[in-house]
């Protein structure tokens, strides 16, 4: 998978032709590493889509739109501000690098004409979409700023002048002759990693094709006419199960006897259509991965939290000894010398001798005081620490359910609304700039819908807030409720319709509640039901948190029934 300025110059040609005189009429940020441009043209109305991922940082044409956040990222206004209503001059990408430019005229605050330049550097990990002034070429800004700290060879920040990226004195693409070729041979086979370390713009997969040619600079030379003319077609490399496994404009010869091949008339649909498939995913992983450490992060202070709160209640736990103290001495009052530092005195609990330590300041009446106090202390420190630790051990509980909702995820939207859940809990912080939804659309609860083989209807809910409106506003009294016994997962209600389910049913919708559990990888997982009148949810719980009663437990193993109804 290689975004490489072959690609780069193919899509930069398309991209001049659409959208070269286009006007910019709106701009979004749907992500905090993608843009999206809505052009205006004479023909049609464009979507230029834009991102610096770092793992599928590129350049498209969009077909339809993505959900854009209601509140606009800081980058996106700053956009906004400068092109918004301005016209794309020009197209163009960088030498044979990886970097493409787009001029644009735009009108400033005081109504004069403004020349900017929006720069889209592929990079990998480092890749940027920079905003740049014409004239002076100085950063406006960037979509990721690089400081001195992050590389000393390269800042990216608002008010220094533009710099591309280091060549490597690699030779560009474009421009290469038969001579330097013949330099890079030094008189020996030319090799795939001779051509990568030594041309501008080409990926590994292309420098395996040019270095198996009979004539290198002939095969360059070919690949030159053909992105020039446009006489190329691109094509997407599929594995067996349809999933893309590389594409480009040319055929890549390592990949034509071993993978399905997907033809297409322009480079921009290419390039989306592989995206989409692949990079829509990788977005789902990275989503999950950035989530599934906040929540963690959260997990592992909780519990460092329990440790200390039950490390102070066993400390307080000897509140006894003090309140032992306080009698002994009380009691003894008449025979202890003011000024001792302690005293030895039979404890007429057990007839056995104690030593009280004292303090020598003060009389040995307030000694006794002080006794009584640590111990009051104590007694309402454990009361404290005591609600403080169910507290704690309910939150774990909570975030450990997340966490399961979170590893069984499979679309972007449920993870969308498990953060929305964190955050409505407190346990992330909204967005800089984000305002507080407080209408927010409900979401529809239970999206894991099957029927077990009598056709008996089995929801499930996709996270914590789902669960509690499966199990109280969805399901009837009679209807029977499921849930892994001691092990987080989500609520599943199997619906009776008034009747009595068989075996069968109870067994298929325990297997299904399994599966959509933490215990999904295990086998024989017990699995606790009852009928949903017997579940009740607790003052000032969580949401997902309940106390059932009536309960039995069945041992199941995880399965997915193949009737799942999306």
């Amino acid at each position: 998978m290689a975004f490489d300025g072959i690609i780069v110059s193919a899509a930069a040609s398309e991209l001049s032709d659409l959208l070269t005189g286009g006007k910019i009429e709106k701009i979004y940020q749907p992500e905090a590493d993608e843009l999206v441009f809505h052009i205006h043209t004479k023909a049609a109305n464009y979507k230029l889509f834009v991102s610096a991922e770092s793992g599928g940082a590129r350049f498209h044409l969009l077909s339809e739109s993505p959900e854009y956040p209601k509140t606009p990222y800081p980058f996106c206004m700053l956009l906004r501000k400068h092109l918004s209503g301005g016209r794309i001059v020009n197209i163009e990408q960088y030498d044979s690098e990886r970097v493409l430019e787009i001029s644009i005229d735009s009108v400033n605050e005081f109504a004069a004409q403004a020349g900017k330049t929006l720069i889209f550097e592929i990079m990998g990990k480092h890749s940027n979409i920079i905003l740049i002034d014409a004239a002076s070429r100085k950063i406006t800004d960037s979509i990721k700023r690089i400081s001195f700290d992050e590389s000393r060879v390269r800042q990216v920040l608002p008010g220094k002048g533009y710099e591309y990226p280091p060549t490597q004195n690699k030779i560009p693409f474009k421009t290469i002759q038969a001579e330097e070729i013949e330099a890079i041979r030094r008189g020996g086979n030319m090799l795939s990693k001779d051509l990568l370390n030594n041309i501008q713009g080409i990926s590994p997969a292309i420098a395996g094709r040019i270095a198996s040619a009979e004539d290198i600079f002939a095969e360059i030379e070919s690949m030159r006419r053909a992105l020039g003319t446009r006489s190329f077609k691109p094509v997407i490399y599929t594995g067996d199960a349809g999933t893309p496994v590389d594409f480009h404009v040319f055929a890549l010869p390592e990949l034509e006897n071993s993978c399905a091949k997907l033809e297409f008339d322009n480079v921009n649909k290419c390039v989306e259509v592989y995206y989409t498939n692949r990079g829509g995913l990788n977005r789902m992983r990275q989503k999950i991965a950035d989530l599934e450490k906040s929540v963690i992060s959260c997990i592992d202070k909780l519990y460092l939290k329990k440790q200390r709160i039950s490390e102070d209640i066993l400390a307080a736990g000897n509140m006894e000894i003090y309140r032992l103290y306080g009698e002994l001495l009380t009691a003894n009052i008449h025979i202890i010398n003011a000024g001792a530092e302690e005293v030895k005195l039979t404890n007429y609990y057990d007839d056995k001798e104690i030593l009280i330590p004292l303090d020598k300041r003060i009389s040995p009446a307030k000694n006794a005081q002080r006794y009584f106090k640590r111990y009051g202390k104590s007694k309402t420190s454990i009361k404290e620490k005591t609600v403080r630790l169910a507290e704690t051990d309910a939150d774990i509980s909570y975030l450990e359910s997340v966490q399961t909702f979170i590893e069984n995820a499979s679309a972007t939207e449920e993870i969308e609304t498990l953060k929305d859940e964190l955050i409505a809990e407190g346990f992330l912080r909204r967005r800089k700039n984000q305002k507080s939804q407080k209408k927010q659309a409900k979401s529809k609860p239970a999206s894991y819908k099957y029927t077990t083989s009598s056709g008996l209807k089995v929801l499930v809910g996709r996270n914590n807030t789902e669960n509690d409106g499966l199990t109280f506003k969805m399901a009837a009294r009679t209807d029977i409720w499921l849930h892994t016994k001691d092990i987080p997962g989500s609520h599943v209600i199997l619906f009776t319709g008034g009747g009595a389910p068989g075996e069968t049913d109870i067994l298929e919708a325990a297997s299904i509640a399994a599966f959509h559990s933490k215990g999904r990888s295990s086998a024989n997982v017990p699995v606790d039901y009852t009928l949903v009148k017997h579940v009740k949810k607790p003052g000032g719980a969580k949401p997902g948190m309940v106390i059932f009663t009536n309960n039995r437990t069945v041992y199941v193993d995880p399965k997915q029934p193949k009737n799942y109804i999306k």
